[in-house]
């Protein structure tokens, strides 16, 4: 059981968790950070446990969901909408200090890093805004620059691929290119509003280039974090566009810029500072945005490592998102 460290935590219930890709990036060592034992885990939703004498926006038996980053809200960084870079925050969740993947978790900075959860919104729904819309929406589609009647091209159709092709369509892109070697994910993703879906299998780049006339894509998403996604991005980026990276890579990827020197393009990288939450969060109550479409498996706590079995061999199992219960 997690104790108060500090007069501004909160102790959690949790009730919904999920796993992340980043987790299963964090169990093949590509995140040194996060030291042998540590509880993984950084989405929850659940029941406020106990507060410090500092909380004071929430209670005891407050609904709650939990964000994927802590957040100070004094410090340089928070103060310019960077709380993935709070000082003494950020994301330590599941990485610096235990997570989420557990029946209780300590949550630092309490008043601005946990969200009441608005009335009728169900748990499944909700636990989607812990990370993956939020990171999909702000590392992907807002970083890439996705306008109305722009060209879009996402680089994975996994979890976090499928929460940018959802958010993209705030802004309504004409075209919206998935491109994956899995076809279950490439089936979802034309359910969920792609345009065009490429197999990843063959030469990804060359079919984009075919279905853009030559000219690629105002805005290529990389939500893979391999360095064979992030080169395919490189390849299918037209003049004047952006590469949105979004995924967590462990090894070095090449640029080549004896290519792209003279493009005029934009390359970005975030950790997502989920400033975009509330906005998402009313998106979600409003029926604009069903995350839950995105969860093919449940489990209980007591079934934690058959999520993960079933997680991490997704291609096989056809998961997307699961989600764990207690």
């Amino acid at each position: 059981m997690p104790e108060l460290k500090a007069a501004t935590d909160a102790i959690v219930k949790v009730s919904t968790t999920t796993i992340c890709g980043t987790d299963l990036h964090i169990l093949k060592g590509d995140v040194p950070t996060c030291a042998p034992g540590r509880i993984l885990g950084h989405e929850a939703v659940g029941t406020v446990d106990a507060v410090g004498a500092g909380v004071t926006v929430f209670r005891p038996g407050d609904q709650v969901l939990v964000s994927c980053i802590s957040a100070c809200g004094r410090c340089e960084y928070c103060r310019r909408g960077m709380y993935s870079h709070c000082a003494t925050g950020g994301w330590i969740l599941g990485n610096a200090i235990d997570g989420t993947q557990a029946e209780y978790v300590r949550i630092p900075h309490a008043d601005t890093s946990l969200y009441r959860i608005p009335d009728g919104l169900a748990e499944e729904a909700v636990v989607m805004l812990s990370d993956i819309l939020p990171t999909g929406f702000e590392c992907g589609v807002l970083n890439g620059k996705v306008e109305p009647g722009s060209t879009v091209a996402i680089v994975g159709a996994g979890p976090i691929g499928l929460a940018a092709l959802l958010t993209a369509q705030f802004y309504a892109p004409a075209e919206i290119i998935v491109v994956d070697p899995d076809e279950n994910r490439l089936r979802a993703a034309g359910r969920f509003g792609a345009t065009n879906t490429v197999a990843a299998a063959g030469n990804a780049a060359d079919a984009v280039l075919k279905l853009t006339g030559g000219r690629g894509v105002d805005t290529a998403i990389e939500a893979v974090g391999v360095p064979a996604s992030f080169i395919t991005c490189e390849n299918i980026v037209a003049p004047g566009g952006t590469i949105a990276n979004v995924g967590v890579h462990g090894a070095r990827v090449d640029l080549h810029l004896e290519r792209l020197w003279s493009q005029n393009i934009t390359i970005t990288t975030r950790l997502v500072d989920t400033v975009t939450t509330p906005m998402l969060l009313k998106t979600v109550q409003g029926g604009k945005i069903d995350p839950t479409k995105l969860i093919t498996h449940r489990f209980r706590f007591d079934q934690m490592l058959d999520a993960y079995e079933t997680f991490g061999h997704a291609a096989a199992t056809g998961a997307l998102k699961v989600v764990i219960k207690a």
